[in-house]
């Protein structure tokens, strides 16, 4: 029976995710015109937030896979540099 309840539970998840789509959908395509002034002042500060968002995302994304990849490759060089040292002990 608890294979019901997983089932359930997905079809609900399902569900939710749709009408909050409709949802979503329907209010874009509902809403009016704004007819608002966005001065010099908010639109370059919104503009330099947004550049600011996209450039932490960047660089959160660098840091996650470029700083692993870096270790890696620096623990594979010093490996090969002590296998091929004259007289290392390479026994492990």
């Amino acid at each position: 029976m608890p294979m019901m309840n997983t089932k359930r539970a997905a079809v609900g998840g399902k569900l939710a995710a749709m009408t909050l789509v409709i949802a979503g959908v329907a209010a874009l395509a509902l809403a009016q015109p704004a007819q608002a002034y966005v001065g010099p002042g908010a639109g370059l500060t919104a503009i330099g937030t947004v550049l600011a968002l996209l450039a932490a995302l960047g660089l959160a994304i660098v840091g996650f896979v470029w700083y692993p990849i870096r270790r890696l490759r620096r623990r594979l060089k010093a490996d090969a540099g002590a296998q091929g040292a004259p007289g290392a002990d390479n026994r492990r």
